[in-house]
């Protein structure tokens, strides 16, 4: 439980903080040592293993939601006069949420099997 009280804040102070990246002006963008495609994808491993750790028990509703989302978000793009959405960045940062939702969900599996008369989050 005591992930739960921080993965649940995190993940979505994440989720706000790539909204304000991917809307917000070009030069308000934090530069980085890697590639684009490397930190699209990286912010959205976090993100989604963020909320696979936060809500265990509703993986599915938030991989579809996360999933889906991180193509709306790029489609917001289209509203900002610097930016430039594109279906492969899209595809990027789906991918990227998919991998850390995917991690998160092998962790909670993990941690489940770990603990003593431990009920299932499918059975909860």
């Amino acid at each position: 439980m005591m992930i739960l009280k921080f993965a649940r804040p995190l993940a979505w102070l994440l989720l706000a903080f790539i909204l304000f990246v991917t809307v917000s002006p070009i030069g308000l963008r934090p530069e980085t040592v890697t590639t684009v495609d490397t930190d699209r994808a990286g912010a959205y491993v976090l993100v989604g293993l963020a909320f696979a750790l936060a809500y265990p028990k509703q993986w599915k509703l938030v991989a579809v939601l996360l999933i889906a989302g991180s193509i709306a978000i790029e489609y917001l793009q289209y509203f900002a006069p610097t930016r430039h959405p594109r279906l492969h960045d899209a595809g990027v940062k789906a991918m990227g949420a998919a991998l850390g939702l995917l991690a998160g969900w092998v962790f909670n599996r993990w941690r489940e099997s770990k603990a003593p008369n431990a009920v299932p989050f499918a059975e909860r």
